[in-house]
């Protein structure tokens, strides 16, 4: 099946083999293993503990080892490579340029790196692609507002918009409200990590203090709803202002149970938000973390709440719909590529 896909970690995803390559390379010396496998599971392990602080510690070595350009070329072309392997026609890769300049990267190169990698990877895999710049909750304003300014420096060059990610808890949105105005008054796209770790007041803020066009996660909106043997009886103001401005929501329902957003899959909202006809997409998060791929998620809606062809491929059209490319392009590869992909499997 042909796949988009909106919300992925680049720092996230590195392969494990990867890892241990680029650490030997710069005499990085923290890993706890040095066989793939063993990576592999020591990663899965560390992230699925129900916790989002917990999930966030294997980051530590991701990115410590993304520190120079070629490290993070390297790592952005194999991304492309598997994402073809995957089916992804479409991807918006994200991560946060302020986590590899340890050793004196300066950000607008770490971009480029990036973005280098990237094209090599469309070229060679025929996979499109986005970047998205993340800001982080628990840093300085003045820190987002650097990151906002990159994301429209670089915005005719591959970078299609702004998040803010990290932990929820303690660290609200509205107080990166200036690099958000920024980016609004830039006419450009903002996407922010919300109702993941913290509940529906995220979300709100997200939306109506920030600005955001699409929420990474949302899972928690489910808040805002009064719910009965699985039928919403009643809808707040800001569900169904989510509903009916079909603000997309980017759910990750595999790393939700493994940050403990949600006790389990079959207590995932996405049932009920599909249900009701909220613009949900599916999506990764961290491949690495959770040790899965996007066709794993397809495979989780399939068996968990029964979605079947048509509905994957009306989640993967809506998902092209919600990109942040131009609108032409969004139709172009609807039309040339999703449709007929999902034409040319249908029977």
């Amino acid at each position: 099946m042909p796949k988009v896909l909106l919300h992925d970690h680049l720092d996230g995803g590195v392969r494990p083999q990867t890892v241990i390559d680029l650490a030997q390379d710069q005499q990085y010396t923290k890993l706890p293993t040095k066989d793939a496998g063993e990576l592999s599971a020591w990663f899965q392990r560390g992230a699925q503990r129900g916790s989002l602080p917990l999930f966030l510690e294997g980051f530590e070595h991701t990115c410590g080892v993304m520190q120079t350009e070629e490290a993070l070329e390297r790592i952005a072309y194999e991304m492309m490579e598997d994402m073809r392997k995957d089916g992804v026609v479409y991807v918006e890769t994200r991560f946060a340029p302020v986590f590899h300049t340890g050793k004196g990267l300066a950000q607008h190169k770490v971009v480029r790196a990036v973005l280098r990698g990237l094209e090599r990877g469309r070229a060679d895999f025929k996979v499109q692609f986005g970047m998205i710049l993340c800001a982080m909750r628990h840093m300085e304003p003045a820190v987002s507002q650097e990151v906002a300014e990159l994301a429209v420096e670089f915005r005719n060059f591959g970078v299609v918009g702004f998040d803010l990610a990290g932990e929820e808890g303690g660290y609200p949105p509205k107080k990166h409200v200036d690099a958000f105005h920024y980016i609004q008054r830039e006419n450009f796209n903002i996407t922010i990590h919300a109702g993941e770790a913290f509940g529906k007041e995220s979300i709100w803020q997200a939306i109506q203090w920030c600005g955001a066009h699409r929420i990474g996660h949302g899972t928690r909106i489910i808040e805002d709803m009064r719910i009965k043997e699985g039928e919403v009886l009643s809808m707040g103001t800001l569900a169904q202002y989510v509903l009916d401005k079909r603000i997309p929501l980017e759910i990750c329902m595999t790393s939700n149970v493994h940050t403990g957003a949600v006790r389990s899959l079959e207590e995932h909202p996405f049932g009920i938000l599909y249900k009701y006809k909220f613009r949900v997409t599916l999506n990764t998060d961290d491949r690495l973390m959770s040790g899965i791929t996007l066709t794993d998620e397809y495979e989780v809606a399939n068996k968990t709440f029964g979605l079947r062809f048509d509905d994957l491929e009306k989640l993967t059209i809506n998902a092209m719909k919600s990109a942040f490319i131009p609108y032409k392009d969004r139709i172009k590869i609807i039309y040339e590529v999703i449709k007929p992909g999902f034409a040319a499997i249908r029977p």
